[in-house]
């Protein structure tokens, strides 16, 4: 069954109009490039809480209730502040963004680009909710985002953004019969389209650029999140070359940045996401930022096809990958309107265009 055909993303003007409406309630002014095309980024607020684990409040509990039960250690963030990785380092970060939605509209949040490339793990919580990154439709209240560096230590501050959140009404995801009907009209993907509950996405080992990925280093300087092109990429990253084998075998708990085969499109008048893939097929995870603006890979927005890159990190077994093995899936949704700015080169975007890149962070050989 398709999606609502009255359903949709909220673009950029309609996020404006629910702020001036009260629906969503600022700490300070917005930034001035903080709204998206199909998304506004979420800002950390001044203050972070160690805590013992990760949790979700469920049915009963406010956040705050249960930070205040599992702190171990609070941390100033107005002056800047380390975030250090591993699997203990659990920090809640209180958001400037709350939320009194109406009872029509709910949201989804998602790590943003450069917070996944970053090998930084992302989850936003609400009150009395039994799932991340989920917001019922009319909720009223605050924002917090749980936030676990993997790799690298990294330095955030008050204001700095690592998640996003899209604003939706109804059903607006289409099936598989839509989406090939949509593909006939507008290409989504160069060469043939595979389609098994969203477009599905393979793996690029093909070395046509010289290498195929890149594998995060242990033992690294810091990073902030804030810093375009602060740091050279080799010292952060190993370049991954097949040698001709078109085959890589993924060490437990390493990090890669590997880049989709297919180079893909998504028109002015949709957005899409990265979901889960099954877990069946491998032992690894694949892309931690799952959200792709409407004119993303798109010719009206200064692209021509994008490569999807992709976060990866086997789990306690090695795992070979192979040319070509499928590894993604991609759903597209509605907009509720066309936005009146599409991702690319109207507002900077930086991946728009992309091959294999690392985070904007990183100034690469």
């Amino acid at each position: 069954m398709g999606g609502d055909s009255a359903a949709g993303i909220l673009p950029a003007h309609s996020i404006a109009a629910l702020a001036e409406a009260g629906a969503i309630v600022a700490a300070t002014p917005f930034d001035a490039d903080q709204i998206q095309p199909a998304s506004l980024d979420l800002r950390l607020g001044p203050v972070a809480y160690r805590v013992r684990a990760s949790f979700l409040p469920g049915p009963s509990a406010t956040v705050a209730a249960r930070v205040a039960e599992l702190t171990l250690h609070e941390i100033d963030l107005t002056r800047g502040a380390l975030l250090e990785p591993g699997r203990s380092g659990v920090y809640i970060v209180p958001l400037q963004e709350s939320l009194a939605l109406p009872p029509e509209i709910a949201a989804a949040t998602n790590p943003k680009s450069s917070t996944g490339r970053l090998d930084v793990f992302t989850r936003v919580i609400a009150d009395r909710t039994r799932e991340f990154d989920t917001i019922p439709p009319g909720y009223r209240g605050p924002l917090y985002v749980e936030i676990s560096p993997r790799t690298f230590p990294v330095i955030v501050r008050e204001g700095s953004r690592l998640s996003q959140i899209r604003f939706r009404t109804g059903n607006p995801r289409l099936d598989d019969a839509e989406l090939a009907t949509l593909h006939a009209e507008t290409p989504l993907v160069d060469g043939d389209l595979h389609l098994a509950g969203g477009l599905m996405l393979s793996i690029d080992l093909s070395d046509r650029d010289g290498i195929v990925g890149y594998r995060a280093k242990r033992h690294t300087g810091l990073v902030d999140v804030d810093r375009r092109g602060a740091l050279d990429a080799l010292d952060f990253w190993d370049p991954i070359a097949t040698h001709g084998k078109r085959e890589l075998v993924l060490d437990p708990d390493q990090f890669y940045i590997l880049a989709s085969r297919e180079s893909v499109t998504v028109p002015p008048d949709y957005a899409a996401e990265m979901v889960p893939f099954d877990p069946l097929v491998g032992e690894f995870r694949v892309h931690y930022a799952g959200f792709f603006d409407p004119g993303f890979g798109h010719s009206d927005a200064g692209g021509a096809g994008s490569r999807a890159v992709l976060e990866v990190r086997s789990h306690e077994i090695p795992f070979i990958l192979e040319h070509g093995q499928s590894v993604g899936r991609l759903v597209y949704e509605r907009m509720l309107e066309r936005p009146r700015f599409l991702y690319g080169r109207d507002i900077g975007s930086h991946y728009q265009a992309q091959g294999l890149k690392l985070s904007k962070h990183f100034r690469t050989p």
